[in-house]
């Protein structure tokens, strides 16, 4: 057990009357840290010392540096990725098989971010196209903002991290980040890894606390010029309405429709379905949560989907053979077993699962759910999908984009044709063909549109939206 606080300038800062914070594992609730909350002072200091470190220093760190420091940082986490992993799965309550994933992962977005930071070009724009801009040459230079503020959930507490983390320093700017609460360890370690690697000193300051009690100060600090956010959708939206005219980069919910037609590989729909809606217990924004079966096949999916949700085991997140952990808090639990009680006695059917253990909650399948029940319309973050028959092309791509939300989705088909009329119809940010919602890798633009979302991450394109393009024109004599 360690006692930590906010990391600012290179400082831990503990006690002094600061309100302390209790991180238990979501297993068993043992005691695995206790966090000293930051103070409003604290908060403007954090701010204060990523500016001035960011003129004094980062905006004039070479490309090659960024690079190094970067790569570095990969090599560190590697090196230690087993340290990494089991606090994740003790913070997070995530199986160690997906935890060791999420640490591979993170060790590739630094990767990326090293070979990006290397990368960052303007353009040669051809004046002369306009009339009068003969004997002139014009180009595009790209320079980073400033102090970025990264607010980030408990979900992916090292890899959503470093989604902020590694565009930031890349592009040359300073970064203060708040970790969620529930989840502050990891952070703590990746500011030792960055100070090993020889991220200089206050580029990253580590503000703890509450979205309550920080929020707002940070989002609308004069000093900040751009907001990255992960979270929910009355959150993000709130941040951008806070915000004025900074930069915003919203990750928000979903409910990820994925649509198996007749003609699919059934096999593997059915595993590729588990994968997505149970793995972390289902607490991802882009988790399986509606799957949409052509009448044809939908018994026959049934039939082979449901004896694999049943094969899952529930149960100590450190031990090998887990696949679902425990829900991040009990009132997380309650609250989808409360949405399922409601949706049985509105005339939803329970498959398997549909049980609560403690702060867990069985992998779970519904059928016989309506457009209008919480399970299919909102985002249960949770074990539990809903499988539901449709007849015709044009009536799924209507349930589907009858969402709210918009991030991903996944269809199950052998028809090149349909995959890229679905493609081009569902409203979503990415669209996956034969393949599940959930699948993200670390490069490719990532977003959602409605209420999914605003901006795109993947590393590339998170640079871009942490730069500024300046024009210089020059006039030939």
């Amino acid at each position: 057990m360690y006692r930590f606080g906010s990391f600012i300038n290179g400082e831990m800062l503990v006690g002094g009357g600061r309100t302390s914070f209790e991180v238990h594992n979501p297993y068993n609730q043992e005691l695995i840290g206790t966090i000293d909350f930051a103070t409003l002072e604290d908060a403007n200091q954090a701010v204060e010392v990523a500016h001035r470190v960011f003129h004094d220093t980062m905006k004039q760190l070479p490309a090659h540096e960024r690079s190094r420091i970067l790569r570095k940082a990969a090599d560190l986490i590697e090196s230690d990725s087993e340290r990494f992993a089991a606090l994740l799965s003790q913070e997070a309550g995530k199986p160690i098989r997906d935890a060791r994933g999420e640490v591979g992962r993170a060790v590739q977005v630094l990767r990326f971010a090293s070979e990006e930071a290397k990368n960052i070009v303007g353009e040669l724009i051809p004046l002369d196209a306009a009339v009068g801009g003969e004997n002139r040459i014009g180009m595009s230079k790209k320079y980073p903002l400033g102090v970025v503020l990264a607010i980030t959930p408990f979900n992916f507490p090292l890899n959503l991290v470093l989604h902020k983390l590694a565009p930031a320093f890349a592009a040359g700017n300073t970064v203060v980040l708040k970790p969620a609460e529930k989840t502050p360890l990891s952070s703590i370690l990746l500011a030792e890894i960055f100070d090993k690697a020889g991220l200089p000193k206050g580029a990253l300051n580590i503000v703890m606390g509450t979205g309550v009690a920080l929020g707002e100060p940070l989002v609308t600090h004069p000093l900040v010029k751009k907001v990255t956010f992960t979270g929910s959708g009355p959150v993000g939206f709130k941040i951008k309405e806070m915000a004025g005219n900074k930069k915003v980069t919203l990750e928000l919910g979903s409910n990820s429709p994925n649509i198996i037609f007749a003609d699919a590989n059934l096999d593997l729909a059915a595993t590729s379905m588990v994968k997505g809606g149970f793995s972390f217990a289902g607490q991802a924004c882009i988790s399986v949560q509606r799957i949409y079966v052509q009448t044809d096949v939908y018994q026959s999916f049934l039939d082979k989907f449901i004896p694999l949700v049943e094969t899952l085991k529930v149960g100590n997140p450190l031990d090998e053979t887990t696949d679902v952990g425990p829900m991040i808090t009990q009132d997380a639990a309650n609250r989808i077993e409360a949405w399922v009680d409601e949706a049985v006695k509105q005339g939803a059917r329970v498959l398997t699962g549909g049980k609560r253990e403690g702060q867990s909650y069985l992998p779970t399948v519904l059928v016989d759910v309506e457009p209008a029940m919480k399970v299919v319309c909102q985002e249960v973050f949770a074990p539990l999908v809903c499988v539901i028959p449709f007849e015709t092309e044009e009536e799924v791509i209507a349930a589907a984009n009858n969402s709210d939300y918009g991030l991903q989705a996944g269809v199950f088909t052998k028809d090149i044709d349909r995959a890229f009329r679905l493609a081009d119809q569902l409203e979503t940010g990415g669209v996956w063909i034969n393949e599940i919602s959930t699948v993200r890798y670390d490069h490719i633009p990532y977003g959602g549109v409605k209420q999914s979302g605003i901006g795109k991450e993947g590393v590339k394109f998170a640079i871009d939206d942490m730069m500024e393009t300046k024009f210089i024109g020059i006039r030939l004599s």
